[in-house]
């Protein structure tokens, strides 16, 4: 009884903070979730009494975060608003840039704002842009933003991109990213689709773009275990609720097709599928999907959970020492303390 009245009263508290339809940061930050253990390993991972600390709260659909070290800030995309929102300790919630991904004149419904957001080597914005249907940089500084984009890839063989969803660059700085349809107004019977397939593809350094495959239904969340040998994407298809690995051979292409993990058989009750994902600095996949954030370990084992039951988590980025990971959950931005600071 205990805990459900404090389930109520959490309920109650971030209901109350969204009523305004502002982004809020609360004066003293709520705590929600639990941590989930399968595996003892999850312990050197994860502080057992690790809970999610509510930092911000009020938004449409929150997606893309992105720690920025040098400015100890967090970014992330508002997708609905076309808005990127930033978080620091000191001054919380801070409009950062608008429009973010949508910058046509002429109106539209859907998710037009940017999704993920990564680095370049020289610390540029890229943006996962649904609305312009591309992916872009921000022609401006981290610190001193500006909605001038520049377009790195729009097309493939001549025709648009769905909406571009998620992203990462490697050392080389080649871009991989997602391209599923929840951008367009009506998603796959939209008649603005022009590819007939969601795909993954990477912009080479050259600026060509290359098709690495068209067979994931709803390619999501993309990372790089370490070593950048080992390409993971996460599939958010109730019907193939899947997180597929694939090696990468040395020209470049996508082999060895596996399954990495499934969300498959999960509780239908829960909120969420497989999103957006981080891997931390020894192959620790941080990935949400139903009910929270799975963790597993580099072969794909089931380690744990941080479990979000109260709304679906999208996304998720580490603080530099990785002792810290902030997710994006719908109206919600959270924060955990995975580990005590030394």
């Amino acid at each position: 009884m205990d805990n459900l009245k404090k389930m109520i009263t959490l309920l109650c508290l971030v209901c109350a903070l969204a009523a305004t339809g502002q982004p809020k940061q609360p004066e003293k930050y709520p705590l929600t979730g639990y941590v989930e253990r399968f595996d003892p390993a999850l312990d050197a991972l994860v502080s057992p009494g690790t809970r999610a600390e509510i930092i911000a709260t009020g938004f449409d659909w929150s997606e893309g975060p992105l720690w920025i070290a040098r400015q100890k800030m967090l970014l992330f995309s508002d997708v609905p608003q076309n808005t990127i929102y930033k978080w620091t300790e000191a001054k919380g919630i801070e409009k950062y840039l608008n429009p973010s991904g949508y910058t046509d004149t002429a109106k539209r419904g859907g998710e037009t704002g940017s999704n993920g957001l990564i680095l370049d080597e020289k610390e540029r914005l890229l943006l996962a842009q649904c609305g312009n249907r591309q992916i872009a940089r921000m022609e401006a500084a981290i610190d001193a933003p500006m909605p001038q984009f520049h377009t790195l890839a729009n097309r493939y063989g001549g025709n648009r991109f769905n909406s571009p969803n998620d992203l990462v660059i490697n050392s080389r700085g080649e871009i991989f990213f997602t391209d599923p349809p929840y951008g367009l107004e009506k998603y796959m019977s939209d008649p603005k689709k022009e590819t007939p397939y969601q795909g993954v593809y990477k912009i080479s350094t050259s600026g060509k773009v290359i098709l690495l495959t068209d067979s994931i239904t709803r390619p999501n969340g993309i990372a790089f275990l370490p070593g950048e040998k080992t390409l993971l994407v996460a599939n958010s298809d109730p019907a193939k609720p899947n997180w597929y690995a694939y090696d990468i051979s040395d020209d470049g292409r996508l082999v060895n097709a596996r399954i990495f993990a499934t969300a498959k058989g999960s509780d239908k009750k829960l909120k969420g599928s497989p999103d957006g994902m981080k891997v931390d600095k020894h192959g620790n996949v941080f990935a949400t999907g139903p009910g929270g954030i799975w963790i597993f370990n580099k072969e794909g084992k089931l380690l744990g959970k941080l479990r979000i039951d109260e709304t679906p988590v999208s996304n998720c980025a580490f603080s530099e020492d990785e002792k810290t990971l902030y997710a994006t959950s719908d109206g919600n931005i959270l924060r955990f303390q995975l580990r005590p600071h030394q």
